[in-house]
């Protein structure tokens, strides 16, 4: 069986400065171009797992693994072929950066911030955008853009990487049910574009949901149920996620 995307071993971690747990003895694991979608009441722990995949809050015990590498020890290179999409990850209107450069930022980490783009860098931005249909706002500033549109440049900005894993934290809050069909159909399309595995983080139902391979429910830090999605989805999707 190939080794998988990401493999936590009996995982907790404690924010700083608290005594209870954020996370308790999490043991999960993603495979190559599988989408795990995370469920649980607010303050459950969701984002917290994200944040521990992408080796921002480091695990105080066990270990997290993402590509077969430890995300403790190798995390700047990991995180390279990892694209999070935060919840809070929205521009106010004074964000000075047009949308192609928001785009065009993920390249530094690979080309150098002493180092200029190159013409094929250039056109991975441009290809990147049309993938997600947004070719037309590429020289508006990202501030200035809908919730839903920037969800769309944030997608391009993982086509534009190549990234291998997709961390999405409610990418589809507080989006109209048109720009919320929208943005689920492009992470799709993202997917299959990289060949990527995805864990997603949704309090609400909808196709990002209804289409993963495997469900996990956390309560208080702690995942209670996790397995196949249609074993699950019976006794799950009618609980409030």
């Amino acid at each position: 069986m190939d080794e998988p995307i990401v493999f936590l071993n009996a995982v907790s971690t404690t924010y700083e400065g608290e005594f209870v747990p954020a996370l308790s003895h999490i043991t999960l694991c993603l495979r190559a171009g599988d989408r795990l979608a995370v469920v649980g009441p607010n303050g459950a722990g969701k984002t917290t797992l994200l944040e521990v995949v992408n080796g921002l809050l480091p695990a105080t015990k066990g270990q997290v693994h993402v590509f077969g590498q430890s995300i403790a020890r190798h995390g700047h290179r990991l995180r390279a072929r990892i694209a999070y999409m935060a919840q809070d990850m929205f521009f106010d209107a004074s964000t000075p950066f047009l949308a192609q450069d928001v785009v065009a930022s993920v390249q530094y980490g690979q080309i150098g911030v002493f180092h200029w783009p190159s013409r094929a860098d250039k056109q991975r931005v441009c290809e990147a955008l049309e993938a997600v249909d947004v070719i037309h706002l590429r020289r508006r500033p990202i501030g200035r853009l809908s919730g839903g549109q920037q969800r769309k440049i944030l997608l391009a900005r993982a086509l534009a990487q190549g990234a291998r894993l997709l961390l999405l934290d409610e990418p589809t809050a507080n989006l109209d049910p048109e720009a919320k069909l929208d943005v689920a159909r492009i992470v799709c399309d993202v997917e299959d574009r990289l060949d990527a595995s995805t864990i997603v983080v949704s309090h609400e139902g909808g196709p990002l949901l209804d289409d993963a391979q495997r469900l996990a429910r956390i309560e208080a830090g702690t995942i209670t149920h996790e397995g196949p999605m249609d074993a699950l989805r019976q006794h799950l999707i009618g609980q409030a996620v």
